[in-house]
């Protein structure tokens, strides 16, 4: 029960933020909003503002939003408010909007966990956040709290300094001077061997602070502009071959939510960023029948200055949709697999 609960916020609140970015753009250039569903297959909730309708549908994995003229065959193509009358950019906007708002919900997710639970780093800081078990510096005595004041001889000022004196002295003899309860003690501690770095480590951490709203926010876009980096490189290697291909299907997915669910709220707010930052960046690939290859056939209208027959088009993505849902099909078929189910 815990799984399915956790399945249905979680891809909820991912699905709602996708559409949210594509309806919330489409209203602001004035393009017209037929429906706005969370789900799909029958209809277990609707309400209707204005000329849009809001409805919750029967299967949460999946929702859309169905904009006036969106289809070229369409009735109301040639209505004012119509998704085909709109300017390329505009078209361009309305489509990339879905993308982008997941990558902003990965922002705010990574800032509230920075923000409530984990903390932001002080790095202009010598305290020590964190001593490791049966490390070097537990051995040593050293405890969280205390303010490392030279290390080898050499005063440290920041958390910088610290690590690269500490670095710098792998399977070296160097004293340690630090403060407690004002009292300035030393000690003499060996660093050991990272072995796949060479640098030296006695096992402490920084300390963190919460409640620290700017720094998390920054904390929160630089997670999630590290995470897109590490996608585009995974891709690079997969399609190079350098790296072989691990894709997990909504089967898999549901697992994990329900696994990471028991460890804690804290990890699965992790767990939400990073897929819906997989979402936004997935849905950004030129593949037929997603945001990426639509956005890509706007590119091509822009540089030709007319757009790509209508009944093409259609054909592409109608293509790439019935090859996604083969492919779903089979990763959901080996996540059953994997997971013992068959």
């Amino acid at each position: 029960m815990l799984t399915l609960i956790a399945s249905v916020i979680f891809f909820g609140v991912l699905i709602f933020f996708h559409e949210l970015g594509h309806f919330l753009v489409a209203k602001k250039v004035g393009v017209g909003v037929i429906e706005f569903a969370i789900g799909f297959g029958p209809r277990i909730y609707k309400r209707e503002a204005g000329d849009t309708v809001y409805s919750v549908r029967a299967f949460p994995l999946g929702g859309f939003v169905r904009l006036v003229g969106e289809d070229p065959e369409d009735e109301t193509v040639e209505q004012e408010n119509s998704f085909q009358m709109k300017s390329v950019w505009q078209r361009f906007v309305v489509i990339a909007a879905g993308p982008l708002m997941n990558f902003l919900l990965a922002v705010i997710l990574f800032f509230f966990i920075y923000f409530a639970f984990l903390g932001v780093p002080v790095y202009d800081s010598t305290v020590l956040g964190e001593v490791l078990p049966n490390g070097v510096a537990a051995e040593a005595g050293l405890q969280p709290g205390d303010r490392i004041v030279s290390i080898a001889g050499e005063e440290v000022e920041d958390w910088h300094e610290l690590v690269t004196l500490i670095h710098n002295n792998p399977e070296q003899q160097i004293e340690i001077v630090y403060e407690r309860n004002q009292e300035r003690i030393a000690v003499t501690v060996i660093p050991a061997r990272d072995a796949e770095t060479g640098e030296g480590r006695i096992g402490i951490g920084v300390q963190t602070r919460l409640y620290s709203f700017l720094p998390a926010v920054k904390m929160g876009i630089d997670q999630t502009f590290w995470f897109i980096r590490f996608m585009a490189s995974s891709l690079v290697q997969m399609v190079s071959g350098r790296m072989a291909p691990d894709i997990v299907g909504p089967v898999g997915i549901i697992s994990l939510v329900g696994e990471v669910a028991r460890t804690g709220i804290m990890n699965l707010l992790s767990l939400a960023a990073i897929i819906s930052l997989n979402l936004g960046f997935l849905n950004l690939l030129p593949i037929p029948a997603l945001d990426g290859s639509r956005l890509l056939f706007l590119l091509i209208e822009g540089v030709r200055g007319r757009p790509v027959d209508p009944q093409k088009e259609s054909l592409i993505h109608f293509i790439g949709f019935t090859v996604l849902i083969l492919l779903t099909v089979v990763i959901a078929y080996k996540d059953l697999v994997r997971l013992n189910i068959f």
